[in-house]
């Protein structure tokens, strides 16, 4: 990563905004069943992969005095998941790493922001059920079309709070679903 930083040409090198969109949920088992491989791809992207790209670009933009750091999370970081105990915490992570790289860098000129984003249809869900897009697809469906957002519409979120707003003013988190989904019960069970 380092090295691919320091060999980029230099008109590309004054980086002004980071987008860290690594996102990996792999597998459905319940934590007691999971696979450590599992754990190991889920850690490595949605962790790692925003720690080494945020230290190969940060310094940069420090030095700059200006810049934004966009980091992507889920609602997964803020609510629980059933059987997705790693990704649930790996997003969290990222919510968390946020809020602290913002007190980090106050007065410094860069920006940081979470966006959670709750169902959205890309690639991920194949991911998760391990290349089967007829079951990935069954995550998409439903009467109405407000069951999952888009790419795009992530897309416009990051644009607004990176270029649609004055450079004064952080957007710390946003929290984002489609119309139709919504935050699950608590479970109990009174055996």
């Amino acid at each position: 990563m380092f090295d691919a930083v320091a060999s980029m040409p230099e008109e590309f090198k004054a980086t002004n905004i980071l987008v860290n969109n690594a996102g990996a949920a792999v597998g459905l088992e319940p934590l007691r069943d999971g696979l450590l491989e599992d754990w190991e791809t889920m850690v490595d992207a949605n962790i790692y992969g925003l720690l080494y790209t945020t230290k190969a670009i940060l310094p940069g933009m420090v030095e700059r005095g200006s810049g934004h750091v966009v980091n992507i999370g889920s609602v997964a970081g803020n609510y629980a998941l059933p059987n997705a105990e790693v990704y649930c915490g790996t997003k969290a992570f990222v919510n968390h790493m946020s809020l602290a790289m913002r007190g980090d860098l106050i007065g410094k000129g860069v920006r940081v922001t979470s966006i959670e984003p709750g169902n959205t249809e890309t690639e991920f869900s194949v991911v998760r059920f391990r290349g089967d897009e007829g079951k990935a697809q069954k995550i998409y469906e439903g009467e109405s079309k407000r069951v999952a957002m888009t790419g795009t519409d992530i897309a416009e979120i990051v644009h607004f709070v990176s270029a649609g707003i004055g450079s004064h003013v952080n957007v710390n988190r946003i929290e984002v679903m489609p119309e139709n989904q919504g935050f699950g019960p608590f479970a109990f069970n009174r055996d």
